[in-house]
């Protein structure tokens, strides 16, 4: 069952094309990966699937709804979580996650529970009162992706979820972000990391220019046009898949 669908999907900023016609389906309970190198489209696809910004022309649905209509009923069923750091710098680790369960209309009981189980699946219950300053990069991102569960989201939207951590913190997050998967999570993520495109997506959307080029499984790609993700990417466009 598709827990996401667009069809001739189009934005544009002012005179630039930032998708140009897309259309693409997400399975519920897989992991889907929008693949590209920054300005390719990606992060607005997702803005447009989490309803932060409306399509120009064309039609999404999540859960069945249109984003343009229901987006309250859409945006409660789904977590984010956003590339840049938004963390509140004058709160603890702890309140960070009380503080935003609040939009949600958690229970302060609730939301105590779930803050600390969090924290414990992020491997955070140890910083859990110390402020935001004081984490580390990889710190902060576990935090964003446990702010992200806290309302139990069916759809969990992940834009560049490892974006300039080093190895063994990418890593720690690739293994959360897998367990999420194995309970049913659908995980929809942007990217530019092949290899992390590799390990954790089901299929991988390819854009280049506002434009999917292809959708299929990595392996499958990678079986089709020879080499690896980044090979294949070389080998539709024309270009080198470099940030």
């Amino acid at each position: 069952m598709d827990i996401v669908t667009a069809r001739d999907l189009t934005k544009y900023y002012n005179s630039l094309c930032a998708l140009d016609r897309v259309n693409f389906e997400i399975i519920r309970g897989e992991c889907f990966g929008f693949l590209g190198p920054n300005g390719a489209g990606k992060t607005t696809a997702m803005g447009i699937i989490y309803c932060f910004m409306p399509p120009t022309s064309g039609e999404v649905k999540v859960f069945g709804m249109d984003v343009t209509e229901n987006p309250g009923e859409i945006k409660a069923r789904l977590g984010v979580m956003p590339q840049d750091n938004n963390l509140d710098p004058d709160l603890s680790v702890f309140e960070n996650l009380i503080v935003y369960a609040r939009y949600f209309d958690i229970r302060k009981k609730d939301a105590s529970r779930l803050a600390l189980e969090l924290l414990d699946f992020v491997e955070l219950k140890e910083k859990a009162d110390v402020k935001i300053t004081s984490l580390s990069g990889g710190m902060k991102r576990r935090l964003l992706l446990a702010r992200a569960l806290m309302n139990n989201p069916e759809l969990l939207i992940l834009d560049e979820a490892t974006t300039g951590l080093d190895p063994h913190s990418r890593h720690s997050v690739w293994d959360q972000l897998n367990e999420l998967k194995s309970k049913g999570i659908t995980l929809v993520l942007t990217t530019h990391y092949m290899e992390e495109a590799e390990k954790l997506c089901d299929r991988v959307a390819i854009m280049d220019s506002g434009r999917i080029l292809t959708i299929d499984a990595p392996s499958k790609l990678m079986s089709i046009h020879g080499g690896n993700l980044e090979e294949v990417y070389l080998k539709l466009t024309g270009k080198s898949l470099k940030i």
